[in-house]
Formats: structure tokens, C-alpha cells, sequence
């Protein structure tokens, strides 16, 4: 779970600032506080789902679940 906290929160950091958005920016743009976006980028494992998604909707990135390599 840490590693996919770690890959989220890279993501969102370098798409919000591709798209030139402060974390400000980003949770209004997402319906969320500021707060909750500077703990998705800094890989906290307890923020909530439905907030996540709000914030990847916001900057066109979608989550998705694959099956690893050699997982059953």
C-alpha cells in the first residue's frame, strides 16, 4: 500500500504542476480542501477514496487495478 500511495501522490504532483495548478487551484477545482491535496502529494494512506478520485478526475488522471505480473 505504501508504494501505491507513493505513485499516486508522484502523479498528481507532477500532472497538477504540468497543468500549472497550484494545490490551491486543484482543491477548488476538485470540491476539496487544500489540506487534502497536500496529503495525497505527500503519499498519506488514509485519505478517502471518494475525495481521491474527485482530485485524478480534476486533472483527467484515472486509477486504475491490473493484475500484477506474477499475482494470481
Amino acid at each position: 500500500m505504501e508504494r501505491l500511495s507513493r505513485e499516486i501522490a508522484a502523479g498528481v504532483r507532477e500532472r497538477r504542476r504540468a497543468l500549472g495548478l497550484t494545490q490551491q487551484d486543484l482543491a477548488e477545482l476538485a470540491g476539496v480542501s487544500e489540506r487534502f491535496v497536500r496529503f495525497v502529494e505527500q503519499g498519506k494512506s488514509s485519505v478517502q477514496l471518494d475525495a481521491l478520485g474527485a482530485v485524478l478526475d480534476a486533472l483527467g488522471l484515472e486509477l486504475r487495478v491490473a493484475t500484477r505480473g506474477s499475482a494470481r
